[in-house]
């Protein structure tokens, strides 16, 4: 059976699931998991996803960043449906279609998983070094800030304990007790 499993980021991102949805139903997914949570969350269809498969399914996926967060976990996601019996499939790898099936599609995507990850370091690496320049000419001043000291300062003077506080301004009980603890 072919299973596709779709993902966003963002509940903003609805075309992008559809478009998703959509190739996974037209390469014939039989049943279909899809969930618009960030990669870094907990992924509770994912997980349902991978626990209905069964051995000789095929799991359907547009690309691999979709699937997993880095090529570790990717990797790890492929050896367990291995040992599952269970073949990978990722429609969009540079153009070309991945069937984990096949060993030389393994190797591609071990490869081209490499590669993105190495990228997404080195794009990352550069935003680090932008922002330290930035910093350091004055450009780059961070959020902004969420509390009001002074308007802490002055309720917690009045008496006011840290959850009244939190629930007047508006912010998380944690931030007034950060501030209140702060030498």
């Amino acid at each position: 059976m072919l299973v596709g499993y779709a993902r966003t980021s963002t509940t903003d991102q609805v075309a992008g699931l559809e478009a998703q949805v959509r190739d996974l139903q037209a390469t014939g997914c039989e049943r279909m998991f899809s969930e618009q949570v960030s990669s870094v969350a907990d992924r509770k269809v994912l997980k349902e996803a991978l626990a209905f498969l069964r051995a000789g399914d095929v799991l359907v996926v547009a690309k691999p960043d979709r699937l997993a967060r880095n090529t570790a976990e990717l990797l790890g996601i492929v050896e367990s449906l291995k040992g599952r019996e269970v073949g990978l499939v990722i429609l969009s790898m540079g153009g070309e279609r991945l069937d984990t099936r096949n060993p030389t599609a393994t190797l591609m995507l071990t490869i081209l998983a490499g590669v993105a990850s190495w990228e997404r370091e080195m794009m990352l690496e550069r935003q680090r070094e932008g922002i330290a320049k930035a910093k350091a000419e004055g450009k780059y001043r961070g959020r902004k800030a969420t509390i009001s000291p002074a308007a802490i300062s002055s309720l917690a003077s009045e008496g006011i304990g840290p959850a009244a506080i939190a629930k007047r301004l508006g912010i998380a009980r944690s931030s007034v007790y950060r501030f209140l603890d702060a030498p």
